[in-house]
């Protein structure tokens, strides 16, 4: 008879070498269904035992708690003057139904901080920190969502306002005009006639029950489709919104119980409790979002569903490989009068994640070999004639330390046959690139290159 730890290595040895090991497309669609569904589900436990999306939620709670009065009052404000301000309350109270009745008590004490807030009367400094704090809340779940979409640097501060506001501003406009506008449109006597008529108002009441989740579902899209700082199929942000929305939904039902359930908690924190559920539920919001935003990532990205974590370390062999990986397709795209890239088609060019190439596209940067054009989004060109830059020189620069790097090397107590060693090694790669440029690089073919160790690509 097997024992339980038999059963354990098994599960172990298929998880960390069968699952990824198996060629999925020559299963049949169950089975490879079954396996992808099992890769993605470790790879998002992997994420979450890494502790970042933890840190990342509680983090996005605490900036809620000081900014969403603010939000909510710069909302109030421009709903007022559409004259859809009272549909916030509803919004809310659904947001907050795992809460019960508690929920409701939330709500009122929420909307009586924003009715006192009078924007009118802040002045231009208070005006200015009002909407800092609105800012602060969204440049935070950038930066969340940018972390999960391997996204590397966020937006300009000159986009963050403009992006921003018209998220917060424009947004809620156009969503509670269109609740607005449907509700009076089935108020009208033709809609009315046409409701008593089956199947036409059983259709309706279902569609209304619906309709919260539906809402729910669209919102979480919405931000992963305008939040990240890198282009998302809108596909992805709809697949990633549907798991939020039913987790957020499961969720809830299963913290409902729980709130019912916590008068101890009550007897403990007295007042407080109130407020100890309703972080834990903004934590728990914030946190299905961000697992929500995985499941988009790795729709638009399946490549990146690997065993091997894509944010270790990376060694200095590695660096330079992918600096001339990357190098090589921008010089490449120049000399053959191709459309330059941009770095989510380097990413897939390359099969690194967003993140690993804007690294190394800062790096270029850095060594003024690659530049930035001011299309939206951004690609990339050479910053100087591939062909007047040798490869040895490519390496000279991609090696060159930074300023703070070269004050360490100053200090550094070297031994004279360390450094006629490194000397060697340096002399050694100059003699062995001698006269191949980094256009005759780039005018190799990629499949001439594709398959060779970096030492054989030349």
């Amino acid at each position: 008879m097997r024992s339980y730890s038999d059963y354990y290595d098994q599960a172990k040895r298929f998880l960390q070498d069968e699952l990824w090991r198996t060629d999925v497309v020559s299963l049949s669609w169950p089975r490879r269904f079954a396996y992808r569904l099992v890769r993605l589900l470790f790879v998002l436990g992997q994420e979450l035992a890494s502790g970042q999306l933890n840190l990342r939620a509680m983090s996005l709670v605490y900036t809620t708690l000081l900014s969403l009065v603010p939000m909510l009052a710069v909302s109030f404000s421009v709903l007022k003057a559409f004259g859809v301000h009272n549909q916030i309350e509803p919004v809310l109270l659904n947001i907050v139904e795992p809460l019960g009745e508690k929920g409701v008590e939330v709500v009122d004490r929420i909307l009586t901080f924003v009715e006192n807030v009078k924007v009118g009367v802040l002045g231009a400094v208070g005006l200015a920190f009002l909407i800092y704090m609105v800012i602060s809340l969204i440049q935070k779940i950038e930066s969340s969502l940018n972390y999960v979409w391997h996204a590397g640097a966020m937006r300009p501060l000159s986009r963050r306002f403009s992006d921003y506001l018209s998220v917060i501003l424009v947004g809620p406009v156009l969503v509670f005009s269109a609740l607005g506008m449907t509700a009076s449109m089935l108020n009208t006597e033709l809609v009315q006639t046409i409701l008593s008529i089956e199947p036409f108002g059983s259709l309706v009441v279902v569609v209304t029950k619906v309709l919260p989740f539906l809402l729910i579902v669209l919102a979480f899209s919405f931000v992963y489709l305008l939040i990240p700082n890198t282009k998302v199929r809108f596909s992805s942000a709809l697949v990633g919104g549907a798991v939020g929305g039913v987790l957020w939904q499961a969720t809830g039902l299963i913290f409902a119980q729980f709130v019912t359930s916590s008068t101890r908690y009550a007897a403990i924190y007295s007042g407080f409790a109130i407020m100890v559920l309703f972080m834990i539920w903004v934590y728990l919001s914030w946190l299905i979002l961000l697992l929500g935003a995985e499941v988009a990532y790795f729709h638009q990205h399946p490549e990146q569903i690997r065993l091997v974590d894509k944010r270790t370390a990376l060694s200095g062999r590695f660096i330079e490989h992918m600096a001339l990986l990357v190098m090589y397709w921008v010089a490449h795209r120049f000399v053959t009068k191709e459309a330059p890239l941009s770095l989510e088609e380097l990413s897939h060019l390359v099969g690194m994640p967003g993140d690993r190439i804007a690294e190394t596209l800062e790096l270029l940067q850095r060594r003024d070999l690659v530049v930035e054009t001011g299309s939206d989004p951004p690609e990339f060109l050479p910053q100087q004639d591939p062909s007047s830059l040798t490869v040895a020189e490519f390496f000279d620069l991609v090696r060159r330390p930074d300023a703070d790097q070269t004050l360490l090397e100053e200090e550094i107590k070297s031994v004279p046959a360390i450094d006629a060693l490194i000397d060697k090694v340096e002399v050694s790669v100059r003699d062995n690139l001698k006269g191949l440029s980094l256009r005759d690089l780039a005018l190799k073919a990629p499949d001439d290159i594709k398959g060779q160790s970096p030492d054989q690509a030349w």
